[in-house]
């Protein structure tokens, strides 16, 4: 089993334009697995994890409604904003600067066999991370992602997620709110949740600009412990 990670971080990089190279990687993957079971060639797969920050971006998944969008095109130009239909999980959810966004491209097999407890390790991962920034975090029973209060009226998200998986090979990932312009939520009805609010790190710790890269070596941690994973710069 492959426990290393190729490590890319792409900077600021159009959502489409990194959709396709995640496709590309993951298609790699699927690739080696399917000439491994028909040849028994015995290749290793790769694993990959990409750091990305999106322009305003609006994404919907599989199972979503597009009713979840409050904004028609004309309103989109207006705000700078695209938006996709795509090929993960989940609903509606916004990603552009300020958040950090993690694509996990891996293959299970080289960790555990299980969607549930990926989805469950990746929320831990942002969980552990963000108690480093003194802030308790937590599940929401029956809504994926990390958020604060949750039970109470000021229950928010601060962490969404949506993940494809295909021959237990992984795509898509995390966007975590860390700078992140908040006003672009309320063009949508986050993750199809009505009436639960969004909040970001530099909010939450009542500070105009929360070092990013800081986050994302905390971030990088908390992964390889969990996933018991060695990162290698690519």
């Amino acid at each position: 089993m492959n426990k290393t990670i190729k490590l890319e971080d792409l900077g600021l990089k159009d959502f489409k334009e990194t959709w396709d190279y995640q496709e590309g990687l993951f298609k790699a993957i699927l690739d080696t697995k399917i000439k491994n079971r028909r040849e028994e060639a015995g290749l290793e797969t790769d694993n990959h994890f990409l750091f990305v920050e999106h322009p305003h971006v609006y994404t919907l998944g599989k199972s979503g409604d597009l009713s979840n969008l409050l904004l028609s095109e004309e309103q989109l130009k207006a705000k700078n904003a695209t938006f996709y239909k795509i090929n993960r999980g989940g609903d509606i959810t916004y990603h552009g600067p300020g958040q950090i966004v993690g694509y996990p491209i891996l293959d299970l097999d080289n960790f555990f066999t299980d969607i549930h407890k990926y989805l469950r390790f990746l929320e831990e991962v942002i969980i552990l991370t963000l108690a480093e920034y003194g802030l308790q975090t937590e599940r929401s029973p029956g809504e994926t992602g990390v958020w604060l209060d949750v039970g109470t009226p000021f229950a928010r998200k601060i962490c969404a997620m949506g993940v494809r998986a295909s021959r237990w090979v992984t795509m898509h990932g995390f966007a975590l709110n860390v700078n992140a312009d908040l006003g672009y939520f309320d063009n949508i009805i986050p993750c199809g949740i009505k009436g639960k609010a969004v909040t970001s790190l530099n909010v939450e710790l009542g500070v105009e600009m929360v070092d990013e890269e800081q986050v994302k070596s905390k971030i990088l941690k908390h992964f390889s412990e969990l996933f018991e994973a060695e990162f290698l710069a690519n």
